[in-house]
């Protein structure tokens, strides 16, 4: 089973996920500097509040150019969580910063025609329609998970989505590109759902 690390670059629910992998004596750590990042074998990045916020506090806290490096040429799984995902598009609507382009993708805001009369943000608990049921989603059944977002990625190739959920429209819930994973919920706040969603990451 393969040791978790943490990228603390200032956003993110740091600790709520160390003391789930605690819990599932998985091996975790948290990397505040590049050299910390150096060796990881599976990586989580947290994110929250808005997307230009998240990318100028990755790119000055001197991580960016090591995870580019782990992630892209050595192909260490990462798994981005919330604006953590968003920041692996290409860009948001939200801000004017370029994110991490690791998946061909980019961020827009939920749209009234589509959603009707529900309101922003999209807090709560969703049920999430899995694309097929192994990999992240192996052995969880009725997998329902907590949101907290207005915008949402739309990856230019159906092949990368790898959950919807419904919020007046169906929108994308979850991604993955080769080594690239992401989610726009909170496993780490989706009780049994989430935990047996990180112990997979932990696992493939």
């Amino acid at each position: 089973m393969s040791r978790i690390t943490l990228v603390n670059y200032g956003l993110g629910n740091i600790q709520a996920f160390v003391n789930i992998y605690k819990r599932l004596n998985i091996p975790v750590d948290v990397a505040v500097t590049p050299n910390q990042l150096a060796n990881s074998e599976k990586i989580i990045l947290p994110g929250v509040g808005a997307f230009d916020w998240a990318m100028t506090k990755l790119n000055n806290s001197g991580l960016r150019e090591k995870l580019d490096e782990i992630v892209l040429e050595h192909k260490i799984p990462v798994l981005g969580v919330c604006v953590g995902m968003q920041m692996m598009s290409l860009h948001s609507d939200e801000g004017v910063l370029p994110g991490l382009g690791w998946i061909k993708s980019n961020v827009v805001r939920f749209k009234p025609e589509t959603i009707g009369d529900a309101p922003l943000p999209h807090m709560g608990w969703n049920d999430v329609i899995p694309v097929e049921s192994e990999g992240l989603f192996r052995g969880i059944a009725e997998p329902r998970y907590y949101f907290l977002h207005s915008y949402c990625i739309v990856p230019r190739s159906q092949s990368n989505v790898l959950a919807t959920a419904q919020y007046g429209t169906k929108f994308t819930a979850a991604v993955q590109r080769g080594n690239v994973f992401g989610t726009q919920f909170h496993p780490e706040k989706s009780h049994h759902w989430g935990i047996e969603f990180l112990r997979n990451f932990a696992t493939i």
